[in-house]
């Protein structure tokens, strides 16, 4: 046996979809991993999406409590861009933050959000991924494309992990994501959704781009630079998509800004 097959994770085989012993390689050895990944003809999604959606959950869960606690005793969260709501909005989203602490609100409503937004984005993201790549000339199928998708998205994993510990240590919640703070000062829409676009930006959103790149120019068969705008231009559409409902709502005052899912 060579040093390679030691090192190296176990081919995927056909019924071994829950792949847990794939998460460590894939961080260690990304393209050798992600290559036995996008080999398989069956979904082997299930372990990384189920770690994502039980880290959004909790951070949802840590993100209540805290929320529920600051507003029992009378400081309410305000979201990223406060500043620039107008004295009316102001008034309507402290008025909106009292009516709305209830469990429902504070737990219920937001796990159910973040499980809804990991699969939802995901899915997504290996739709269009497959659509670009094909219409590019890729070879590679749609079950590839969406288990490379999920396991590329494990960097997300790991922000829920330190944001996770970073409410519990500080006791409060993550209030400015990403680099959202770079956003303009000017209301609009154009800048609250600039603002929520920007708040998806961070490191662990350039290593997902990074590990995407990978396994979409494995999966496709197609030259770099062609992987790469397939790539960028999937998850700027994303990006946009998901920042629109904060845009829009931030319009009407009578909301707070929605953050991104994961």
């Amino acid at each position: 046996m060579s040093l390679e097959d030691d090192v190296l994770p176990p081919p995927v085989t056909a019924n071994r979809n829950w792949r847990f012993d794939l998460i460590l390689p894939l961080f260690i050895r990304p393209r050798a991993t992600l290559s036995r990944i996008a080999a398989s003809n069956r979904a082997n999604w299930r372990a990384p999406i189920l770690l994502l959606v039980l880290a959004a959950v909790i951070r949802a869960l840590v993100a209540g409590s805290i929320n529920a606690a600051a507003n029992t005793g009378g400081e309410v969260a305000l979201p990223p861009g406060f500043e620039f709501y107008t004295p009316e909005q102001m008034a309507q989203f402290q008025q909106a933050a009292t009516a709305t602490n209830t469990p429902t609100f504070n737990y219920i409503l937001p796990a159910l959000g973040a499980v809804l937004g990991v699969v939802v984005v995901w899915f997504i993201v290996g739709w269009l991924l497959h659509l670009v790549l094909t219409l590019l000339g890729g070879r590679g199928t749609s079950q590839a494309t969406l288990n490379v998708a999920a396991w590329a998205s494990l960097p997300f994993l790991l922000r829920s992990v330190v944001q996770i510990v970073a409410m519990l240590v500080t006791d409060q919640a993550i209030s400015s994501p990403g680099i959202s703070g770079f956003a303009p000062t000017m209301e609009g829409f154009f800048s609250g959704l600039l603002t929520s676009v920007l708040g998806q930006i961070d490191l662990y959103w350039v290593w997902f781009i990074i590990l995407l790149f990978i396994g979409a120019r494995i999966v496709s068969q197609l030259a770099g630079i062609k992987s790469l705008f397939a790539v960028l231009l999937v998850t700027l559409l994303v990006m946009v998509l998901r920042a629109l409902p904060a845009a829009i709502l931030a319009q009407f005052g009578d909301l707070t800004v929605i953050r991104p899912f994961f």
